[in-house]
């Protein structure tokens, strides 16, 4: 099973991703986790990757896109993968879409944490970090919405929605429900 997993910011996707990467015995592959291992073992990937980071700027989609596409060929994920944190954007999704093609794959369920603003400013403002202030944490949020709109309704085939507010375990039976397990 190929799923991507997508909500917004304290939403509680990195958690849930690896229990459901877990529970259906497919690897949780996160971009961030992606980057960190290019970067660290210093491939041409992560090198070209840091240049960019280190910059404070964002890397490429191309350079993302390569990255994520090395990671499928990876044993673990010939069954499939829960993807996390990419695509972010419509035009990375045409890019996911491709790679799936010449894989002869594509992504099966696109499952979408649905949590409240307001909830999620008290969780992101509980955490405590420096860079989450309130007016930081709307701008993040109003940013969110306006890139994830346009994704959503590009897998609208395969998106299935489930409420993201509640126990770890009682959102992960949701989850796990919605992905017919």
């Amino acid at each position: 099973m190929r799923i991507l997993i997508v909500g917004p910011q304290g939403a509680g996707k990195g958690t849930q991703a690896s229990r459901l990467a877990e529970n259906l015995g497919i690897p949780h592959i996160s971009t961030g986790d992606i980057f960190r291992a290019n970067v660290g073992a210093g491939t041409e990937l992560g090198v070209l990757a840091k240049k960019y980071m280190d910059a404070g700027e964002l890397v490429p989609d191309e350079v993302t896109v390569a990255m994520v596409a090395a990671r499928f060929d990876e044993p673990d994920a010939a069954k499939g993968f829960l993807l996390d944190g990419f695509p972010r954007t419509v035009g990375q999704a045409n890019k996911l879409g491709e790679i799936l093609v010449e894989r002869n794959e594509d992504i099966d369920k696109v499952l979408l944490l649905e949590v409240p603003d307001d909830v999620l400013l008290g969780r992101m403002l509980a955490r405590g970090r420096a860079d989450d202030t309130a007016d930081a944490i709307t701008r993040r949020l109003e940013l969110y919405h306006q890139e994830t709109k346009p994704l959503l309704d590009y897998y609208a085939d395969r998106l299935v929605a489930i409420d993201g507010v509640g126990g770890i375990d009682e959102v992960q039976q949701r989850a796990l429900k919605a992905l017919g397990h």
